[in-house]
């Protein structure tokens, strides 16, 4: 893996790093896709609406589950409603630690224990973390008996899981865990979240960035923006925005950020993005704008919505259809988009 370290302080240059230097870009095959498994709204009658959600992303040879909805149950229940083999994830992806993006998790490990799970690092997760015991003010006047760890506490102290015998793999830091396929890692600094960890879903592709977001507590203007170091060109957003109690102005400033400022191509909300939003952002994207409530199949792909009926449910037969790419060998144009930028030289 490759921790990308600070990301703002690069934003300035993404553009001129985007033009001239080659980054890693994730490969795909048809069939692409992008399926949520939970959230509050959607046509798909097989399924269970419940406040939460999940998505599993297949994409660059991978197949990620994004989070795991509010009630295992629940989650279990649609995710066989798909057809989704949950012993056939390459890995898991949880984007912080609220309920309704992680209760899910026990099927998953009921059916895939070995399962890697990546999750943000905090001092007293409940992923499991450590700190060094340094951390704690000390009293050498008080008797053994008195002292934690009788006045020798190890040097790390290690601190359990939810879990314990899930195989987590803790975030701190923005982190390539795959070519082409980053997890943003941020903090929230927004009031009744501040201090929270995040975990955002980056993937690399000729078309641009695709960005899978679970509630984008620290801001989706800031994870478009540390997207954008990597590459400036926002190819599609999916996901929740948290703007479901936002007033109208703080709404109407996101979504032009998102148009003119970021100028995403594609955007499918979901969850806790709120009806106002929605509508907002259906509005100012027009056809750019897809439907993403729970059953929906988005293609991915240098295509990816062209058979999409936009802004509206999905219909089951649209939904079926993927372009295929035609050069397999660089099935999102990566090398050719990279050859174009320097001339045809790599």
């Amino acid at each position: 893996m490759k921790p990308i370290g600070s990301v703002f302080a690069a934003a300035a240059f993404a553009g001129i790093l985007a033009a001239s230097t080659p980054v890693a870009s994730a490969a795909a095959e048809p069939g692409n896709q992008i399926t949520i498994l939970y959230d509050a709204f959607g046509t798909d009658a097989t399924m269970t609406k419940d406040w939460g959600f999940s998505a599993l992303v297949e994409i660059a040879g991978k197949r990620i589950l994004f989070d795991a909805g509010d009630n295992a149950e629940i989650f279990a229940a649609n995710v066989k409603a798909k057809g989704v083999d949950l012993t056939k994830l390459d890995f898991v992806v949880l984007s912080h630690r609220h309920s309704d993006h992680m209760a899910g998790l026990s099927h998953v490990l009921s059916v895939n224990p070995t399962v890697k799970i990546y999750a943000p690092k905090e001092g007293f997760g409940i992923y499991g973390s450590s700190l060094p015991s340094s951390f704690y003010r000390k009293d050498e006047s008080l008797p053994p008996d008195m002292r934690y760890y009788g006045g020798k506490p190890p040097e790390i102290m290690k601190f359990g899981s939810a879990w314990p015998n899930a195989h987590f793999e803790l975030i701190d830091q923005t982190t390539e865990i795959a070519p082409g396929i980053t997890l943003l890692a941020l903090v929230s600094d927004a009031p009744g979240t501040k201090e929270l960890k995040e975990l955002s879903l980056a993937v690399n592709t000729s078309d641009g960035m695709i960005l899978v977001v679970g509630c984008s507590h620290p801001g989706i203007e800031r994870i478009v923006e540390a997207a954008a170091v990597i590459n400036p060109k926002i190819h599609l957003i999916v996901g929740g925005f948290h703007l479901v109690v936002a007033p109208d102005d703080v709404i109407a400033k996101v979504v032009d950020a998102l148009k003119e400022r970021f100028k995403v191509e594609t955007i499918a909300p979901g969850h806790c993005t709120g009806e106002p939003t929605f509508a907002a952002l259906r509005q100012a994207f027009g056809k750019n704008y897809l439907y993403a409530g729970l059953g929906t199949s988005i293609p991915l792909g240098a295509t990816a919505g062209s058979d999409v009926r936009r802004g509206e449910g999905p219909a089951q037969d649209d939904l079926a259809t993927y372009r295929k790419l035609a050069a397999r060998e660089d099935p999102f144009g990566v090398t050719r988009a990279q050859q174009a930028r320097l001339g045809g030289n790599l």
